[in-house]
């Protein structure tokens, strides 16, 4: 608890006072394309080396926690695995703790987060970026890996969208349908099976059925008063 305050203010300085050498290694980088080959801006990933410019045996406690949280503001910034938690812990821990692991497994455990790295863009990529992060992964240097991540992705990566095909439009997508005309089955060379007839045609049929139904009716009327003026 009683580095609560304090490790808040090395944190503001952290972000407040980057380091020299840090700060020169980001260029200005010309755009690059992601896996679907669209241009985006690239992520530079910083050498942690430069990072520490202090005597890490003679730094006092203060000294080491600004450098850590240095450290950990730069991977986080890059989205790296594995480093961030690790530096948590540490900063929850001693300052002999803290300053074993800036002194002896740092750099291990920066190496396997951009190792990490390198192969999650093999994900989806095409045959030139596999190539490459291959490559890079059989060297395992961090000069390599940096080099592949700032650089050489990107490189190969214009490699394989520009090897892509382009998609042309099919003329089969393109064309309207048309809808098939339905046959009645009233018109000449129709086929059966058509649905029942409707609307004008059964109200015409309909009033010629009530006109024989009505004449039929008289036609009844008169032939019985007929009979019946016979018989009487």
């Amino acid at each position: 608890m009683r580095w609560k305050i304090p490790a808040g203010v090395l944190m503001a300085l952290a972000f407040l006072i980057p380091a020299a050498p840090a700060v020169a290694q980001v260029h200005a980088q010309a755009p690059g394309q992601n896996e679907s080959c669209q241009t985006i801006e690239r992520k530079v990933y910083k050498d942690i080396r430069e990072l520490v410019t202090i005597d890490l045996d003679a730094a006092n406690e203060a000294e080491l926690r600004l450098l850590a949280y240095r450290i950990l503001d730069t991977a986080n910034a890059e989205s790296l695995p594995v480093l961030p938690g690790r530096l948590e812990e540490r900063l929850n821990g001693t300052a002999d703790a803290l300053r074993a692991f800036l002194k002896k497994d740092l750099q291990n455990t920066w190496t396997t987060a951009l190792r990490i790295t390198v192969g999650q863009t093999m994900t989806r990529a095409g045959a030139n970026v596999k190539a490459a992060a291959q490559k890079t992964l059989d060297d395992g240097t961090i000069d390599a890996l940096l080099e592949y991540l700032n650089n050489g992705l990107y490189v190969a990566r214009a490699l394989d969208c520009a090897a892509a095909p382009t998609p042309t439009p099919s003329a089969t997508a393109t064309a309207a349908p048309t809808a098939a005309p339905s046959a009645s089955p009233g018109a000449p060379g129709g086929e059966g099976g058509g649905l029942p007839v409707t609307g004008a045609a059964t109200a015409t049929v309909a009033s010629i059925g009530g006109a024989l139904l009505l004449l039929g009716a008289v036609g009844y009327v008169i032939g019985r008063r007929r009979r019946s003026r016979f018989v009487a």
